[in-house]
């Protein structure tokens, strides 16, 4: 058999998904993968139900239709001060995921470096790899997750491309200040360097946390690519639409990137979608509430059996610290994902192991998330006692 490509043997396939199959194998509450289990907005669902009668079912323009990319640059307009053109300052992209990969690949060239905080959402490594770049990884140190700025322009000075940022972060929940962006924004303009950040949480942030736009930042829209989805704030993981929102010319690439990669979106959900970006900021405040009820709801639940976790500032996810488990005589020498799949099959609960997020070797920590309904969240942490009686 002819070689296969040297790049795909540098990573491994999504350990997040892989958890999920196994969760499906044997029936388990499914903590790992992050969707929730309740609908979209009825309004999205009607436009739906309308679009699979009378369209539009053919290709649309492949960067976007025309009214999706003006309903989204409106919002986010509004958002970050300052007006996007719908003609050339977005591309509507299949999920966020891929407006991440069109961006690096649009910013790269072989042998070119990205910073990347670690621990990070698992694609971004194969994202650099994938465009022929070099990640270099900042560490966030648990349990706070703070960082050191010096190491990040040890990168700029090393010739970091840019620097990837995912706000709200996935998987720990942190939330960076305006203090902590502008200072990052400021050696990528000392250094002629871009910002890629992820905001699919941006609507996920606990108070007293404020999730801050870095293209908002004074003088910084040039030089920030954002990416972000519909998949989190409007229940709709499945329909897979996302956006990337940059300069003109960042964007002209990474149409072009996008274009050989997928063509374009669905055009029937990006006609369905459209209504999501008419509803009244009541909806945006409602959800805020619902992931903060649910967050505390399941947080309580880990305290009450004995679970050590970090407190989330955004996002719905959770980092549980299992060390003490591990240094029992039936889990000694255990990875985190052999004590992962051993919970699904014992406990019946799904979780990523946090080796898959850290380029560090971190073995302590597991991550679930709280997307699932009070009933769901509360029979997990049924579950999960039944686990810490172990360490007694």
């Amino acid at each position: 058999m002819p070689k296969l490509s040297d790049r795909v043997g540098t990573f491994t396939d999504s350990v997040i998904r892989r958890m999920t199959r196994i969760c499906n194998k044997y029936g388990a509450i499914n903590l790992s993968q992050g969707f929730p289990d309740w609908d979209p907005p009825k309004e999205m669902l009607d436009s739906l139900a309308k679009a699979a009668y009378t369209g539009p079912h053919q290709y649309a323009i492949t960067f976007g239709a025309k009214n999706f990319r003006d309903a989204i640059c409106a919002k986010q307009s509004k958002a970050i001060g300052r007006e996007i053109d719908p003609e050339t300052e977005i591309v509507i992209t299949c999920g966020s995921t891929e407006a991440m990969m069109a961006a690096m690949m649009t910013i790269c060239n072989p042998g070119d470096k990205v910073m990347v905080f670690s621990p990070f959402y698992e694609n971004y490594g194969a994202d650099s790899i994938l465009s022929g770049a070099s990640p270099i990884y900042i560490p966030l140190v648990p349990p706070t997750y703070d960082y050191d700025i010096n190491l990040i322009e040890e990168g700029f000075k090393k010739g970091a491309k840019a620097i990837v940022i995912c706000n709200p972060s996935n998987p720990c929940g942190k939330v960076f200040t305006v203090e902590e962006l502008t200072e990052i924004g400021n050696l990528a303009l000392k250094y002629d360097a871009y910002i890629v950040t992820d905001e699919v949480y941006e609507h996920i942030v606990f108070d007293p946390y404020k999730h801050v736009h870095a293209s908002a930042l004074p003088g910084m829209f040039d030089h920030v690519i954002t990416c972000n989805s519909l998949s989190k704030t409007y229940s709709i993981t499945g329909w897979r639409l996302g956006y990337l929102i940059g300069p003109a010319d960042v964007v002209d690439g990474a149409r072009k990137v996008h274009d050989f990669l997928t063509v374009g979106a669905a055009a029937p959900l990006q006609e369905a979608a459209t209504q999501a970006f008419l509803l009244p900021d009541s909806y945006y405040d409602e959800l805020k509430e619902k992931y903060t009820h649910k967050r505390d709801r399941f947080l309580a639940g880990l305290d009450e059996a004995g679970l050590k976790h970090n407190i989330p500032q955004g996002s719905y996810f959770v980092m549980v610290d299992i060390s003490n488990f591990l240094e029992l005589p039936q889990f000694k020498g255990w990875s985190d994902l052999e004590f992962c799949e051993w919970v699904i099959k014992n406990i019946g609960v799904a979780a990523v192991p946090g080796s898959s997020f850290f380029k560090e070797p971190v073995n302590n920590l597991i991550r679930f998330h709280f997307a699932r309904s009070d009933e769901t969240l509360d029979e997990a942490i049924r579950r999960l006692r039944k686990m810490a009686e172990l360490l007694k």
